[in-house]
């Protein structure tokens, strides 16, 4: 790729993509990208989760730093926003330090808006772009390629990254720097409320002695059917707690969504119970399961225990 953000079209023979992080949603979004023929190169701190991508085709980095030194586009979805200054803007192995002038960064990962500011100030010293871009959709749009993104920074560069996000999912403009990261922590308030709401649901099913997957069933094209309901309604009903997205990092997302609440002075009490719910989890050694394990919680509170 030439070395200034506004030159030509991205497309597989111009435009080298570097990807940290490589866990249960990247592996999937990894994929896509090698599948339509980007030279690819790839980090994770846990090598063995990014062995598929090498046999895939995809090189291996030692390094954010070597990485982004071999890349246009570098990409990024970890854990925390610890993670993300580390493996962004680490000044001897950090990605910003190997990338070119012109280069792009961007961060998929749900993060801090303040972050993402930061991490576009300092690319923008270096001459180069960044971009926040956390995703909706679990592991499930991960693998099919429908998963939401929300951008923020410069429209001329998310537009220009189109072509890559396009095999991913639907890209939303939401704003300069940090807005991206604004709109996923609304979306992930919304989330928490119609998980606590449709656990509470099933619950209330089974005491009454309902079908509990006929219920579902049944409600699933009603006014009380969600993108939560059609992920995880058979799950619960399974038992199958497997992670498509962490309670850890559904921790980490609620406490990020309270601390800008305290910023601007707002009072969201749904938010906060579902905040606590989780934690609770997390406080039983679940932190490692699916969100869809917040049935556990309201199991313990009524001493009721689901038919698989």
């Amino acid at each position: 790729m030439a070395t200034s953000a506004a030159a030509g079209p991205i497309n597989p023979s111009n435009t080298r993509l570097g990807w940290i992080g490589t866990g249960v949603m990247g592996r999937s979004m990894c994929a896509h990208l090698i599948n339509a023929g980007y030279s690819l190169t790839v980090f994770n701190r846990t090598l063995s989760k990014a062995q598929p991508l090498v046999d895939m085709g995809a090189r291996l980095a030692q390094t954010p730093h070597d990485l982004a030194a071999q890349s246009d586009v570098v990409f990024s979805i970890v854990g925390y926003p610890s993670d993300v200054l580390q493996v962004l803007l680490d000044p001897v192995n950090g990605a910003l330090s190997g990338l070119r002038p012109g280069g792009i960064l961007v961060d998929m990962t749900t993060s801090e808006p303040s972050l993402a500011v930061e991490i576009s100030t300092a690319a923008s010293s270096k001459n180069c772009s960044s971009i926040d871009a956390p995703v909706s959709g679990g592991d499930r749009g991960a693998k099919n390629g429908t998963l939401a993104i929300f951008a923020g920074g410069d429209e001329a560069i998310v537009n220009r990254l189109n072509p890559i996000f396009t095999l991913m999912g639907k890209v939303n403009y939401m704003g300069p720097s940090g807005k991206g990261q604004f709109a996923k922590l609304a979306n992930q308030i919304t989330i928490a409320s119609t998980m606590v709401g449709l656990v509470e649901g099933i619950i209330y099913a089974h005491k009454a002695g309902l079908n509990v997957a006929s219920f579902l069933d049944a409600i699933s094209t009603g006014a009380a059917g969600s993108k939560s309901l059609d992920l995880y309604g058979s799950r619960i009903l399974k038992r199958d707690f497997d992670p498509g997205f962490f309670v850890n990092h559904f921790v980490k997302d609620l406490g990020i969504c309270l601390k800008e609440c305290q910023n601007m002075g707002l009072a969201l009490p749904g938010l906060a119970l579902a905040q606590q719910l989780y934690l609770s989890l997390k406080a039983h050694g679940e932190g490692n399961l699916g969100t869809q394990a917040l049935i556990l919680a309201l199991e313990r509170l009524n001493n009721a225990t689901l038919g698989s």
